[in-house]
């Protein structure tokens, strides 16, 4: 490890230090955690080699023979946690109803939600995916219950997602900044190689899956066509369109480099992102490095959550962009309708005219 830099290990430790009367469970939660992405990201990088395939393997293979990665890290997850004393109850994107620790385990004083694979359906295609978790306190009294995870976002008392790409990266905010990890190899720790993550407040860079724009509202098409009008446009200067399908990949791309995510409300469907193990710690995350995270209508971390696998339109990043795509949400018959869309008469395919 280069002389200087600071392990997870000790970046948790000195930051109890910061608060008198710490008990350390918390910190030790943060590292169980990491621990178990460490192995994730070992199954991960390693695939179909250890017989582990992604979301889109064929449903005839014997589960003897392939089984699906986001189901082997969701057991990851659950076993590296739950015997730590640390946690009530776990839920994920794997499981119908939360998971609470078994009785035979001391039950501590957190619960723990995540989502052990996002984008999941890219490991065959070798593309980036992700493990997003989101840690709030449990209730005092009484065993575990869905009831106890419908807490709004601005309860979370830490948030992070690990990144398994050409580095494997631990973010992490616990709501004094964002500061963000690489795993070493070479020693098996994460070490701080990103403190204090900024997302800067202008950008010309925005992320979406325009194969879905016969969907949108007008003020999502409205925002996205003055974005490819470019110098031509309202906007005068250029944007980059760019669509990972990784949540984590185009949220780490943000924190680096600037830009907005946009998975909007759209006709078929009013949410697309899980509200409590997807768009809480991520929007705890972008708020925190300065940027900002709505629904189109709402402040993401204020919406109170009605049941555990609720899904919401997600936009977020840079705050004066996004700020622009809520004032846009407000004057919702302004903008183009469908019949203007990026495949008309003036398209991404066919200059006007033609």
């Amino acid at each position: 490890m280069p002389e200087g830099l600071k392990t997870l290990t000790r970046y948790t430790i000195e930051e109890e230090h910061r608060h008198p009367g710490s008990s350390g469970e918390f910190s030790a939660l943060v590292n169980v955690v990491a621990t178990a992405t460490k192995i994730i990201a070992n199954q991960v990088t390693r695939g179909a080699i250890v017989g582990s395939l992604g979301a889109s393997e064929p449903d005839n293979l014997p589960p003897t023979v392939h089984r699906k990665l986001d189901a082997i890290a969701n057991d990851i997850m659950v076993a590296e946690t739950q015997w730590t004393g640390h946690l009530s109850a776990l839920l994920s994107e794997q499981m119908t109803d939360v998971h609470p620790v078994p009785d035979e385990h001391r039950r501590g004083k957190y619960l723990l939600a995540f989502d052990p694979l996002d984008g999941s359906s890219n490991i065959d295609v070798n593309l980036p995916v992700g493990t997003i978790f989101s840690v709030l306190r449990a209730p005092d009294s009484g065993p575990p219950t869905n009831a106890d995870f419908l807490q709004a976002g601005v309860r979370q008392v830490c948030a992070g997602f690990t990144l398994y790409g050409p580095a494997t990266m631990l973010v992490l905010t616990t709501g004094s900044g964002v500061d963000g990890f690489t795993l070493d190899r070479e020693i098996g720790a994460f070490v701080l190689t990103h403190p204090r993550m900024r997302i800067p407040e202008d950008t010309s860079g925005f992320a979406i899956n325009a194969a879905n724009e016969r969907f949108w509202e007008r003020p999502v098409r409205r925002y996205v066509h003055e974005c490819l009008d470019g110098v031509d446009g309202p906007r005068g200067r250029d944007f980059n369109m760019r669509w990972v399908a990784s949540l984590v990949a185009d949220t780490f791309h943000i924190l680096t480099r600037g830009g907005v995510y946009l998975y909007p409300y759209d006709t078929r469907r009013s949410g697309r992102v899980s509200l409590l193990y997807g768009a809480n710690p991520i929007a705890y995350i972008v708020e925190q490095a300065g940027g900002w995270a709505t629904t189109g209508g709402d402040r993401v971390l204020e919406v109170t959550p009605e049941q555990v696998h609720q899904q919401v339109p997600l936009i977020f990043g840079s705050r004066n962009e996004v700020g622009r795509i809520e004032r846009y949400h407000s004057e919702p018959e302004e903008g183009p309708s469908f019949d203007s869309s990026l495949f008309g008469s003036r398209s991404l395919f066919r200059p006007a005219g033609r």
